[in-house]
């Protein structure tokens, strides 16, 4: 296919905004993804007999139970977090082409 000499491949991409929001909120999610960690494994080794990790915090058993969901609902908030901003931020990198002009996969 000849190029002519007109052809600009950057007016295929959209003039994309910075990341800049979707790094920070990534390292956010990150952060509360290792908090969660970190309390998760709090809370479990209090409920198998270990030591309690937090002091007065989960010296009971309902202590370190809640400790434990809260841990894992601070994971899981954490890596839904993590995987939005990720997806947010690759998708500005996407081509901005009619959808003719795409190949067709059957």
């Amino acid at each position: 296919m000849k190029l002519s000499d007109g052809f600009d491949a950057r007016r295929l991409r959209p003039k994309g905004q910075s990341n800049w929001r979707f790094r920070f909120g990534a390292a956010f999610a990150a952060l509360l993804a290792t908090c969660g960690v970190l309390l998760a494994m709090a809370g479990a080794a209090s409920l198998l007999g270990h030591p309690p990790a937090l002091g007065e915090l989960n010296a009971s058993p309902l202590g370190s139970a809640i400790i434990l969901a809260v841990g894992l609902f601070l994971l899981y908030l954490g890596v839904w977090l993590w995987r939005r901003c990720r997806r947010r931020a690759r998708q500005s990198q996407e081509l901005n082409m009619s959808p003719h002009l795409m190949k067709k996969h059957d």
